[in-house]
């Protein structure tokens, strides 16, 4: 039989329920925890507030837009059907999902492909190539703007749309570096295992790396597409029909036509009204993918 000093020395052992779920213990003070929680609600609602001001002045009459009230003193859903009414909102989102979906795929697969080549192939000269493609990314987009139009512009593609997704075919440098290191976490007896049962690279890359890094891909799908959503340079500078304006581009000429500055009478409730419609879609998809969004941003810095 065990002695009663060691009985009564030895530790009390946890719940039988966080022994299974692998809980943490509470770390710190109690006054430290509060602080925690206090400083974590004071930055959430620093980032909440702009968006709910929004959504609120977009829902008041013009004359109550900046009355910075919360809760409207005076409703008037109906600016959400007038944005509709004055100007081809759903063409302009159809056109911003068609390019972001197109971008955001194209950039994620061919990505993939070269990051896959970088974590498993092993070749002279590898590390000095892929610090030249990372070394893309000091150049700023302002130098390359005018020669990239030009070329554009030869191949007489100014006012359609593949300017804005079709360069996604040749992979981004951000992307590459972030799937890379995602690869590299793969055990590579994986890929050796699977060589050894006939599988070509093709095959290993598609079966075995692809649903590995489920969590990478999504973040590189979910970052660019955000990007894409957002840019307003690129549609303004290769875009002229209305038929083929982005969101972004289209909240520009509602901004021009219904703002102070475009002659208009400043009837902003129509433009933030318009603003909140651009802008729930992203909430959206990251409500919806955050699990994996967060386990890539986790997990793709860590090497194999």
């Amino acid at each position: 039989m065990p002695s009663k000093t060691a009985s009564a020395t030895a530790a009390p052992a946890p719940p039988l329920g966080r022994q299974r779920r692998g809980w943490p213990r509470p770390q710190g003070t109690l006054a430290t925890r509060g602080l925690f929680f206090a400083v974590l609600l004071g930055l959430s609602v620093l980032f909440i507030y702009p968006f709910v001001w929004a959504i609120s002045a977009s829902l008041k009459p013009r004359e109550h837009v900046f009355d910075n009230r919360l809760i409207p003193e005076v409703w008037q859903p109906s600016n959400y059907t007038e944005v509709w009414d004055i100007a081809p909102v759903l063409t302009w989102f159809l056109n911003s999902v068609y390019i972001g979906v197109l971008a955001a795929a194209t950039v994620t697969i061919s990505s993939a492909i070269v990051a896959f080549g970088f974590a498993y192939f092993r070749f002279p000269g590898r590390n000095a190539l892929f610090g030249l493609v990372l070394a893309t990314m000091m150049l700023p987009a302002a130098v390359t703007m005018i020669p990239v139009y030009l070329i554009w512009n030869e191949l007489g593609l100014v006012n359609t749309q593949y300017p804005l997704w079709v360069m996604n075919l040749f992979g981004s440098a951000f992307y590459i570096f972030l799937l890379r290191q995602f690869f590299l976490g793969i055990p590579r007896e994986l890929f050796e295992a699977a060589r050894m049962d006939g599988d070509n690279f093709f095959t290993m890359f598609w079966r075995i790396a692809m649903p590995l890094a489920k969590p990478a891909l999504v973040v590189a799908f979910i970052f660019e597409l955000q990007a894409s959503w957002n840019d307003l340079m690129r549609p303004l500078i290769y875009l002229r029909d209305d038929a083929l304006f982005t969101l972004p581009l289209g909240l520009k000429t509602i901004l021009d036509s219904f703002g102070q500055g475009g002659g208009g009478e400043g009837d902003y409730q129509i433009i933030i009204a318009a603003l909140v419609i651009s802008t729930i879609p992203m909430i959206v998809i990251f409500a919806l993918f955050q699990r994996y969004f967060l386990e890539g941003i986790a997990t793709s810095g860590r090497k194999g």
